[in-house]
């Protein structure tokens, strides 16, 4: 059995699914592995212009699995040194992967979010909570650090450092409505309508160019680590040259407008 499901649902829109929910998807090697695999093959697709990502049953992602977290792959004959920092990798290494690939991931928050499922949250490029979502830090109440997967880097960059040091460091619990508020997610919905609603999120993406998208979203991300309001106009110009240079789009957009259609974009 898979503990990440793959399907379309839609035209261009890939669902993964973390599919443990008698664990509330906690993250072991067998969860993990998979959804770098998963997180790579919907990259690698040329008909995915965007993905979905949520969770099995009443939760989104409880964090590591604290009972069985399972052995990392290929590590015969390493010591234990690089063994702990091979492990540590495979987790982390989640992250980036997300920012790679070119298609935005809309994760859809069902229940819990925790630890490790807090940083696979923030590191969707848009976020739509359920109301039974919760968010929780966990790391700080085992005992460990708060800081893991990006987490430090990416929430103050989302919802601000004042709010984001006070939940890294207390480990306290969000519910969805403060999680709205605070800026961590950009809209609640019930939950029998987050998986509806983030697909339609995802077909507005999708009616857009796919390459115009994926080079927004490059940018987007790119320009949060830039040091200067001039840098990041700069990179927005080349791509912006870069897109409108190497295809029709624009031309098609005006066509579509004056024929009262929607564009076709061919990029």
């Amino acid at each position: 059995m898979s503990y990440v499901e793959i399907r379309k649902p839609r035209p261009h829109v890939t669902l993964l699914t973390l599919n443990r929910p008698d664990r509330l998807n906690a993250l072991s090697f067998d969860t993990v592995v998979p959804l770098h695999d998963a997180i790579r093959e919907a990259g690698d697709d040329n008909d995915t212009w965007a993905i979905v990502l949520t969770g099995a049953g009443r939760g989104f992602c409880s964090g590591l699995d604290l009972e069985d977290h399972g052995i990392p792959p290929n590590i015969a004959g390493l010591p234990m040194s690089r063994i702990a920092t091979r492990a540590m990798a495979i987790f982390a290494d989640l992250v980036p992967a997300m920012r790679a690939i070119p298609q935005p991931i809309i994760g859809a928050i069902n229940g819990p979010s925790y630890g490790g499922g807090l940083c696979l949250a923030v590191a969707c490029d848009i976020r739509i909570a359920a109301q039974s979502a919760t968010f929780c830090g966990a790391g700080i109440k085992n005992g460990l650090t708060g800081t893991e997967l990006g987490i430090s880097w990416i929430l103050p960059r989302a919802i601000g450092a004042a709010h984001a040091f006070e939940l890294i460091l207390t480990g306290r619990e969000l519910d969805a409505r403060e999680a709205e508020r605070i800026g961590l997610v950009s809209r609640v919905v019930p939950d029998a309508d987050l998986l509806e609603c983030a697909l339609d999120v995802a077909d507005q993406i999708c009616a857009h160019s796919p390459h115009g998208v994926a080079m927004t979203k490059r940018v987007l991300w790119s320009n949060l680590e830039t040091g200067s309001l001039h840098a990041a106009m700069d990179l927005e110009a080349r791509n912006q040259l870069l897109v409108r240079m190497t295809t029709n789009n624009l031309d098609e957009a005006i066509r579509a407008r004056r024929e009262g259609r929607k564009p076709s974009f061919s990029d």
